[in-house]
């Protein structure tokens, strides 16, 4: 009895010095999962001594336990090496077509792409389609290892901060050339400009107030004169010119006919007709601030660009010189200097150019000139218009790069533009390579720009504001001749715009953009086009995703590794190569992403070591062999009885 009760003793401490010894060899196996031998007491037992106390028969091995608590994780220097950090196994799907699970997460790429751990087993997960988007379909993992096709930009998301405190840089006003017996006209001998008396220029303001200018310009001013004083008040830029043209020569007398310009005298002499006259100023010298036309024939036209007076006389026996004002009122019929009468000199005056704003009206003595408010037949004009070379006619700007359907980088800018003060109004203009697009002068719409509406919160008026799709812009090269790709679909007119719209259409997002007391800010600036890219490596996120990057500096979710869980883990079968098949016991593997329910989440370039403790298992390999001794003392002795036993005599 005692030979067996020893011998089974032996066993149990075999076996748990195999266990322990599995358990130190295999310390550095990747996702190794330690065992631990698991023992019973055995006794002799029937229905007539249940109630008795008996020695017992020893021991037994009841089962060898694999204990699947977290290893520890550490780095490495792959891409495709993962570690489970929590529940979990990965499905592995073999040559011969077997599903395994394992924790060893030792995996690369074969000659075909596939994912692959050591024994050449697939890794399973769910795949993703051509857009990079992951779906619920499992299989065998791939990487793509094609360049990534180039992608045109199709929608610009600006999230922006337009600073409310800028001033206003672009204004409408209404250009009129003034008429009328006081404004423009040739005066014989006389005063231009009469009436200049005491309330002459009355000036009425957007609010109905007016101011007057009456003797601070005095009586027989010129143009110029005007021009400069009435320049200085609100809602008026006022310019002046002068231009008057000989236009006949009489009774020329070479010896006695002279005619004076300004302070300039000029003979007769050699003078036949209006380009001997021409002529003769020009080589004798124009007077002060007086230019000749040299290109037009059959008059001698003079010119005064600050609207000074120009004074014209004539002297002669019977000498006749015709005048004629060049932008003439109603008093501008052509006039004829009479030395033979005594009509020898004329004054020409001038023309005032008004720029009246919106709301300011002007007029002259009785004369109601004109009002900002009136087309008059003309559209408005603009003073500082938009151009991209000039800073002081836009407030912001910012550019970014987008992608034709070839892959080209093109530079897109855009500029915004406050267009008044007491509104929340904006306009942006958008450029790409120097061109502007999207809304210009030749549009449909005739006008240039987008409108940009803000609330009294800063947040944009969606409704009020332009829907910005530029489909209108024709990619170039360098040289600015077409460059192959895709060009403008002008039939899609409203956004939004679809993921493959094969033009060169793209939409202008703003919707997040604001417009508040801070300065100008590009909190983010994005665009979903994208040049030809080559893979340059690999990363997997904490659920999974494996994400190609490649050199344009866009990523592709290839697809999302696969874990299983059971209800019970040490049901498993263990197969080798630190993988478990399923069995009754463990019940069917569910399938599900990382990170999500009782699984676990990936570390990407991560192993996860073995759980092994080798202080516990060297201790244990004492006890073993303890034990083992010992049960060899129990047949040792044993023996010695027995041979006792049979020396009695």
């Amino acid at each position: 009895m005692a030979f067996n009760i020893a011998l089974s003793g032996l066993n149990a401490a075999q076996t748990d010095l195999d266990v322990k010894g599995n358990n130190i060899a295999n310390a550095s196996t990747t996702g190794f999962k330690r065992s631990r031998a698991e023992f019973g007491d055995l006794y002799s037992s029937g229905l007539q001594n249940l109630g008795d106390t008996s020695a017992g028969d020893g021991v037994s091995v009841q089962n060898t336990r694999q204990l699947f608590q977290q290893g520890n994780i550490t780095g490495t220097s792959n891409g495709l090496d993962m570690a489970i950090d929590g529940e979990g196994f990965f499905v592995l799907e073999g040559a011969n077509g077997e599903r395994q699970f394992s924790r060893a997460g030792q995996f690369g790429v074969d000659e075909e792409g596939f994912v692959t751990n050591n024994q050449g087993a697939r890794v399973q997960g769910f795949q993703a389609n051509e857009d990079g988007q992951v779906g619920d379909v499992r299989g065998d993992l791939e990487v793509n290892t094609e360049n990534l096709a180039p992608k045109s930009t199709t929608n610009v998301a600006a999230n922006l901060n337009l600073d409310s405190r800028e001033s206003v840089l672009r204004e409408e006003f209404r250009d009129f050339e003034a008429e009328g017996d006081n404004v423009s006209q040739v005066v014989l001998g006389g005063d231009g400009f009469a009436a200049q008396g005491e309330d002459y220029w009355e000036i009425t303001r957007p609010d109905d107030s007016t101011y007057t200018l009456g003797e601070e310009i005095s009586a027989g001013a010129s143009a110029g004169t005007i021009a400069q004083r009435l320049g200085q008040e609100d809602g008026l830029r006022v310019d002046a010119t002068n231009e008057v043209s000989i236009t006949s020569l009489q009774n020329i007398d070479p010896n006695n006919d002279a005619i004076t310009i300004g302070t300039q005298t000029y003979s007769m002499d050699g003078v036949s007709n209006l380009d001997d006259l021409r002529d003769k100023i020009l080589n004798e010298g124009t007077p002060d601030g007086i230019t000749v036309d040299t290109d037009t024939s059959g008059e001698v036209r003079l010119t005064e660009s600050e609207g000074n007076n120009i004074n014209v006389s004539a002297e002669g026996p019977n000498f006749q010189v015709g005048l004629e004002v060049t932008r003439s009122g109603s008093n501008g019929s052509p006039v004829t200097l009479d030395t033979s009468s005594g009509d020898t000199q004329a004054t020409a005056r001038g023309v005032l150019n008004f720029q009246v704003d919106p709301g300011y009206e002007i007029a002259a003595g009785d004369t109601r000139i004109l009002s900002g408010d009136e087309l008059d037949g003309t559209d408005p004009t603009v003073r500082n218009s938009f151009n991209s070379n000039d800073p002081n006619t836009y407030n912001h700007s910012t550019s970014t790069t987008i992608y034709d359907s070839l892959g080209n980088p093109h530079e897109l800018t855009q500029y915004f533009v406050k267009q008044n003060s007491e509104g929340n109004n904006w306009k942006s203009y958008v450029e790409i390579d120097g061109e502007l697009v999207g809304n210009t002068a030749d549009n449909p719409t005739g006008e240039e720009g987008f409108d940009l509406v803000f609330k009294d919160n800063g947040s944009l008026d969606t409704t009020a504001s332009d829907d910005v799709l530029i489909n209108n812009w024709e990619p170039k090269d360098q040289d600015g001749d077409r460059n192959g790709a895709a060009g403008p679909n002008t039939d899609l007119e409203e956004p939004p715009l679809g993921p493959d719209t094969n033009s060169s259409n793209f939409v202008l997002d703003y919707t997040n953009t604001t417009q508040v007391g801070s300065e100008f800010a590009v909190n983010d600036l994005q665009q979903n086009g994208f040049a030809t890219g080559r893979l340059t490596g690999l990363d997997v996120s904490e659920e999974g995703v494996i994400q190609a990057r490649f050199s344009n500096g866009e990523s592709e979710a290839l697809g999302q590794v696969a874990l299983a869980n059971f209800r019970n883990n040490e049901g498993l079968a263990p197969v080798g190569d630190t993988a478990w098949v399923e069995t009754i016991d463990s019940g069917d593997a569910v399938i599900s992403r990382p990170n999500t329910g009782p699984l676990g989440a990936i570390q990407s370039s991560s192993l996860e070591e073995s759980n092994v403790d080798l202080s516990e298992q060297l201790v244990g390999l004492i006890t073993a062999q303890r034990n083992f001794q010992a049960n060899s003392k129990t047949i040792e002795t044993s023996d010695q009885i027995t041979q006792t036993i049979i020396n009695l005599r």
